[in-house]
Parts: structure tokens; C-alpha cells; sequence
């Protein structure tokens, strides 16, 4: 049969093991022994001319220049599956792993919708959200699609943007004089730029590198600062203070590397992500859902 020559039989060991990073978790997954899967990828490595993983203390990890060979291996997988489908009348299924990365607030307060909508799309297709406000954190190697409000996206990357992000400035009923700073991979943000120019440094009590802290430690009476509305809006407690701060508004960009925007799933789950946003623009933007 068309999929089941020895190549494609190989090639599924190697992508196990890519996406489990050990070998007992492919067995596992394939229903195989150890031994089985030492052999099928040793066969792989021969028929190809070098090794794609090196061993570690926690595990096997694809080395840093067969990255390429990996994700090129996933399109074949792709491919593979939705010929043997469409050969027999089902439609083609979205399969494997798309890594977001994004902010602290949208992976907690936003994104987890949108992974559970994927799910329900294909049960073959894994999300794993990738949570950290450092846009230093998003590479080739550790995120396929990055979900991020920017003024503009770096220059390697490519995106759109559905929803923009609308801040405001909170603070508890008893909150003490002094401001809450943006700090860390924050002070890059729109918002800190503006605090740098019309905050004196001297009334600056306490900061944090994360809106979720800061909405935390604003909770706590001891300061004001600036939020994501949709993140200052979340919790009991905190009063948004019109016309302290200016309408701030930053695009939520749904970015990827230019060579990875076209493939398959990367596309469709991008496409997802743009559309779902959509829906929450207002949200987002700071007015009422």
C-alpha cells in the first residue's frame, strides 16, 4: 500500500521521537517496543546519510541543523495522511504540533478558547501555548505562529492583525499615591514609553514585568498603573481613572516567519487565530463584549 512502504514506516518513528523526545514515549504512542524504535530510526539515519537527534539527560533532541529536515518530515506526514484520506472519501485532517507563543495575559485570559476551538477542529492537531513576555523568546526553533501586540512587527517576521489592544489606568478605591511601573520586557510597550515621559521616576513605588502581576500587586491598594482593559477589567476590586492616560491602542500581530507561512497547518491554525481574535476585537479593545 502507498503508506506503508518501509521510508514512510521509518519516517513515523522519527517523528515520534521528535514529539515525544524520548523514545519510551514513542513506543508508547506507536504501541512498539524499545528496541523497535532504536532500529526504525537508526534505519532512517542511515537511509539519510547522518544522525537527526543527539541523546541527552532528559532525552533525545533533534540536533540544531536537522530542525529543517523535521519540520519538512511533518509536511510529508501531512500529505501522506490526507492522500490515504481523500483516497478513501474523508476529508483531509489537520495533524501534529503548532507552537504559539504569546504574552502572560492573552495565554491565560484569551487563549485557551481558541486552543480548545482547535481541538474540537481536529483531534490530531496539538497546541502548545508558549507563554512569556519576551519577544526574545520567540524563535524558529521554539514557536511556529507568535501572538503579540507590537507598534510593528520585527523585521523577520510577517503577520496581520484583527484586534488592536486598549490600555487604561487602574487602581484599588484605596490605592496610596506613587505609580506601579512596567518593567522587563514591559518597558518596551507602548504604555511604559508614555509613563518614561509623563511619570516622574520619584513616584514610581513598586514594579513588575508582567500585566497579571501588576493587576495583582495594583489589587493590593499600593499604587497606580497602566493595564491591558480587558486584563484591568477581569477582577472585583480595581477602578479604571479616566483621562489620566491617553487612548493607547497597540495591534495584536498573529506573526510567523516567512517560511513557515505557508505550510499547511501553520496557515490554517494562523487563519484561526485572526478570525477568533476577530470575534474579540471589541473585547480587546477595551469595550464592552
Amino acid at each position: 500500500e502507498f503508506m506503508h512502504n518501509s521510508s514512510w514506516d521509518n519516517l513515523r518513528f522519527v517523528l515520534a521521537v521528535a514529539d515525544h523526545g524520548s523514545v519510551s514515549g514513542a513506543a508508547r504512542m506507536l504501541g512498539v517496543n524499545h528496541a523497535t524504535v532504536l532500529r526504525r530510526v537508526a534505519a532512517f539515519e542511515h537511509e539519510h546519510g547522518g544522525a537527526v537527534f543527539e541523546k541527552t539527560l532528559t532525552g533525545y533532541r533533534v540536533l540544531p541543523d536537522r530542525a529543517n529536515v523535521i519540520e519538512a518530515a511533518r509536511e510529508v506526514e501531512n500529505a501522506m495522511h490526507s492522500v490515504d484520506r481523500l483516497m478513501h472519501g474523508v476529508g483531509a485532517s489537520l495533524r501534529g504540533q503548532v507552537r504559539v507563543s504569546s504574552t502572560d495575559s492573552l495565554s491565560q485570559l484569551v487563549l485557551p478558547d481558541l486552543v480548545n476551538q482547535l481541538q474540537s477542529v481536529s483531534n490530531e492537531l496539538q497546541i502548545e501555548l508558549m507563554s512569556s513576555n519576551s519577544h526574545h523568546d520567540f524563535s524558529r526553533m521554539q514557536a511556529d505562529i507568535s501572538v503579540r501586540p507590537a507598534v510593528r512587527l520585527p523585521d523577520d517576521l510577517i503577520g496581520d492583525s484583527t484586534a488592536n489592544l486598549a490600555f487604561g489606568a487602574y487602581a484599588a478605591p484605596t490605592a496610596r499615591p506613587g505609580w506601579l511601573n512596567l518593567t522587563g520586557p514591559l518597558a518596551r510597550s507602548a504604555p511604559a514609553q508614555w509613563m518614561a515621559k509623563n511619570v516622574d521616576p520619584e513616584d514610581v513605588v513598586a514594579g513588575a514585568d508582567s500585566f497579571i502581576v501588576l493587576r495583582e500587586m495594583a489589587l493590593t491598594g499600593m499604587g497606580t498603573t497602566v493595564l491591558p482593559i480587558f486584563v484591568g477589567d477581569s477582577v472585583e476590586g480595581l477602578r479604571r481613572i479616566s483621562g489620566l492616560i491617553p487612548d493607547i491602542r497597540v495591534p495584536v500581530w498573529v506573526a510567523t516567519f516567512a517560511e513557515l507561512r505557508e505550510r499547511p497547518r501553520i496557515r490554517i491554525v494562523r487563519e484561526r487565530i485572526l478570525a477568533f481574535l476577530a470575534e474579540r476585537a471589541d473585547f480587546l479593545g477595551g469595550k464592552s463584549s
